[in-house]
């Protein structure tokens, strides 16, 4: 037994913190933290850009792996840092929490004031190089897991100024350094709307691919985007910009004949997934604005109650962008502002805005004002529907034949619900299972097309009520993912053009009403084979039509000698044969759903469940053959 003595306990000096603990540091080491890396760097060249000395960044996926980051601002400072006795690069580099976004004055309006950002990607790259241009001069220094293994060099003459960072992730530990074009991409746009005029550029030497982004009309450009493929109810945005204690506010927001709120708010260009206290005040004041409106110009009846905020964002698209001195963020990847003076700057900037807006502009307003309550009658018209799930609920789906069949485990951590198509694969779904902790909900055809439909609708949906139930969490503004009765919710539809519908329209469901199911992790799409290969006594199930070929061509034998079975349906397999290529832990194949991009994951649901069919088409034509996109969310 080791004695717990003085010698246990340990001294992390430098980064060896960062690459013992990456998790603490950049979230995980998976795919979004490798993606983390690249933004803590783009992130220093946007405070540069916030501070008005760089114009243009640049961005490169080399063919070796690694990434680099160049911009023209003003360039890391060279000379000797006075307490540490190194150069200023070195210490920015090697040091936590050693930056120049600490105090007042250098950097009025910053994202990256940790401090940890670039010295974090240091630790966690293979190796590093830095070089920086400044003062006339080009100063060179390369790093290896956080370490410098060369001194400050001076490389030569410089004409301009800039820092270029590149890096290469280090495979000790990340699960995968291939770094996602499409994920750089769309981070690297919305930073281009957000930072209007600022030109970024990306450049993919592994496949060809680039992409050039800047926008004069900064937010407005970006609410446009998001509302291209709905019909917006008024033709421009409305824009809201002011300064104030300060904090500067900036908002654009559009309504369109949608039943859904698209809502994306930022604090110093930093994306606040979980929104904070810029967003509450946004709320608050549009939802103010929205009803003084209604009861000053009597579109209110006095039995009507005043319109909750529900009512008021319904259909509404907006970008909301706050930038301040020191702003508090909740923890390192920053997904929620916690300012509290925000809360009243943004709710008393937004709410006089809208307020002259809509006096100024009255045939707008009275458009905004009547869906508003529109949607509060159908509010109501839900709460009657919530209320019959609520008392029909449980014994509802326990009772009817075919519905749930709950597994035997309560545990929702090792409890795993199938979503199948149909009574009969439901049958041997039940059949083929582990009762454990396997439970099956069969869905007779296809659910309702929720992207077209409103609450009140989706809940008189007999399927989907049975959902709700069986899972457990609620909907809406009442959906609770701590009551989840299963972790793994897992869609089970035949391999076919029918079951990749069904499929979508499931997906759309839990991105629209159940969000959290999918970015916490507990939504997987299930595998099932195409064909079965008998050649002999052998047996093999394969999941393509390209496996298929490849395995004939493997064979080389007589057609005699071979049986291909294709399976047009989930019901076509008997239950061991369910249980052995779709069901079993230990051989199954599930897909794992994530939204890697909140934006372009809205916009692919609207494409293809929405109202409009030219941008189908084009979607459609463009990924037919791309499954696993649908799969991902983007």
């Amino acid at each position: 037994m080791v004695e717990y003595d003085e010698n246990q306990i340990q001294v992390l000096e430098g980064l060896e913190a960062v690459r013992r603990r990456p998790g603490m540091y950049i979230g995980s080491t998976g795919p979004r933290g490798l993606h983390h890396l690249a933004f803590e760097v783009v992130d220093n060249s946007i405070d540069e850009a916030l501070a008005g000395f760089c114009t243009r960044i640049e961005v490169t996926i080399y063919k070796d792996g690694s990434l680099g980051v160049v911009d023209n601002g003003r360039g890391i400072p060279v000379k000797i840092q006075p307490k540490v006795g190194r150069p200023a690069v070195e210490v920015a580099l090697t040091m936590l929490h050693a930056g120049g976004k600490f105090g007042r004055g250098l950097y009025k309006v910053s994202g990256g004031l940790h401090g940890v950002g670039v010295s974090v990607v240091n630790a966690l790259s293979e190796w590093l190089v830095v070089r920086v241009r400044r003062d006339g001069r080009i100063y060179y220094q390369k790093y290896e897991r956080g370490k410098p293994v060369t001194d400050l060099i001076e490389e030569g003459k410089a004409d301009s100024t800039g820092t270029e960072v590149r890096f290469l992730p280090d495979s000790e530990i990340f699960e995968d350094i291939e770094w996602n074009y499409d994920i750089l991409s769309q981070r690297l746009r919305e930073l281009a709307f957000l930072n209007k005029g600022l030109s970024i550029n990306i450049s993919d030497e592994r496949t060809g691919q680039g992409a050039s982004y800047c926008y004069d009309g900064g937010i407005v450009a970006f609410v446009k985007l998001l509302n291209r493929n709905k019909d917006p109810i008024h033709p421009e945005p409305i824009y809201v910009s002011a300064q104030r204690n300060g904090c500067q506010v900036e908002a654009a927001l559009q309504y369109n004949d949608s039943y859904v709120e698209n809502i994306l708010s930022f604090a110093n260009t930093i994306r606040t997934i979980e929104g904070g206290t810029h967003e509450a005040g946004f709320k608050m004041a549009l939802t103010r604005a929205v009803n003084e409106y209604v009861k000053k110009y009597s579109l209110l009846k006095e039995q009507d109650t005043a319109l909750t905020g529900e009512d008021v964002r319904e259909g509404l698209t907006a970008v909301l962008h706050v930038k301040l001195e020191e702003p508090q963020f909740e923890g390192q990847t920053k997904t929620k502002l916690g300012n509290s003076d925000v809360l009243g700057i943004v709710n008393s900037v937004v709410g006089e805005a809208i307020s002259t807006f809509f006096e100024e502009t009255p045939s707008v307003a009275k458009k905004i004002g009547e869906k508003a309550l529109s949607a509060a009658r159908a509010r109501e018209a839900a709460r009657k529907a919530k209320e019959l799930v609520r008392r029909k609920g449980a014994l509802e789906v326990a009772s009817l034949p075919g519905k749930l069949t709950d597994c035997i485990s309560k545990d929702p951590k090792e409890s795993e619900l199938f979503l199948v198509e149909g009574d009969s694969a439901g049958g041997s779904a039940k059949q083929g299972r582990d009762r454990r902790f396997q439970a099956i909900l069969p869905l007779r055809g296809k659910i309702l097309n929720v992207e077209k439909s409103r609450l009140d609708k989706v809940l008189g949906h007999d399927e989907i009520r049975a959902m709700i139930t069986a899972l457990g969490t609620g909907i809406g503004d009442e959906f609770d993912i701590s009551k989840a009765r299963y972790r793994k919710v897992i869609i089970m539809t035949d391999a076919d053009v029918d079951g990749a519908h069904i499929r979508t329209l499931l997906l759309t469901f839990f991105f629209r009403y159940m969000k959290p199911l999918i970015e916490e992790g507990y939504i997987y799409i299930a595998q099932p084979p195409l064909f079965l290969v008998k050649a002999g006594k052998e047996e093999k199930y394969l999941y393509s039509e390209g496996e298929l070929t490849r395995y004939l061509d493997l064979l080389g034998r007589d057609g005699h000698n071979v049986s291909v079975q294709r399976y047009k349906g989930l019901g076509e397999m008997n239950p061991e044969q369910l249980w052995e290529t779709t069901m079993n832990p230990a051989t199954r194949t599930l897909l794992q759903v994530t939204i890697e991009d909140a934006v372009a994951a809205d916009e692919i649901f609207t494409i293809l469940m929405g109202d409009k069919v030219e941008p189908r088409r084009e979607y459609i034509r463009a990924h037919a053959g791309d499954v696993r996109f649908l799969d991902t969310i983007g």
